[in-house]
């Protein structure tokens, strides 16, 4: 089994018996990995793949994609000072993923052991904060093309496709859930893009244009081969 690099600095035992404790579930896309209202005693770290975390909406509102899970990152719930919660929004599988379930109550207790985990996770938890209010931000003072082409650029860090782009897979109605905009909006503003030779399209992916938009996106974790303390890459567990 392998497994992320954030513990891989822990003596070889608790490495070992973290492993143990841990299960890893494979999902299909558009899966649901946590339902809203179940009770968990586990916490997320995505092997592979990319998962969302859906807000659900009252009335005519509708369900709002808050966040993005990608590789190597965690889905820390609702809560970490108890053994199990009731979670408060659904994660849902944007792709084919892989995600490792690991206790709660074993990553506390690793985290009372080592205080450098916490502060790991802590830093994790504060950098996904601040990149939901940047899209909160951008939601509420942004064209839709602005916006969507922001986002277009985001997802080609969160799901590469083979030949660059981002993933044809992520639908048009996930970005129109995570701007904001309504499905129409999306497809509109999409093909007006398309139109104008700043996205295309082939087997693979959608690409955009390096040139079309800058973005501002801070993601939670290093890219693989930065370094740093919270850097990821899946690495084999002794």
């Amino acid at each position: 089994m392998y497994l992320n690099t954030l513990v891989s600095v822990l003596p070889p035992a608790d490495r070992v018996a973290l492993v143990k404790a841990s299960e890893l579930r494979s999902y299909r896309r558009n899966e649901t990995v946590l339902a809203v209202d179940e009770w968990t005693d586990r916490f997320y770290c995505v092997g592979s793949g990319l998962l969302r975390v859906v807000e659900h909406g009252r009335g005519s509102g509708g369900d709002v994609t808050t966040e993005f899970i990608r590789r190597d990152d965690f889905f820390l719930g609702s809560s970490f000072t108890e053994d199990r919660h009731q979670a408060t929004q659904t994660l849902i599988a944007a792709l084919p993923s892989s995600v490792y379930l690991i206790p709660i109550a074993a990553m506390r207790k690793l985290c009372e052991r080592h205080p450098q985990l916490s502060l790991a996770l802590l830093d994790i938890a504060m950098k996904r904060v601040g990149v939901m209010r940047g899209q909160l931000r951008r939601v509420s003072a942004l064209s839709s093309e602005d916006l969507v082409g922001r986002v277009l650029h985001q997802l080609t860090q969160l799901a590469p496709a083979k030949t660059g782009g981002y993933d044809k897979r992520i639908t048009q109605s996930v970005i129109a859930s995570y701007s904001g905009l309504s499905r129409e909006v999306v497809n509109k503003t999409m093909r007006g893009m398309e139109n104008r030779g700043l996205v295309h399209r082939d087997d693979h992916g959608v690409h955009v244009r390096a040139d079309f938009v800058t973005t501002d996106f801070d993601l939670p974790l290093a890219e693989p081969g930065l370094g740093g303390a919270a850097a990821a890459s899946l690495q084999p567990c002794a």
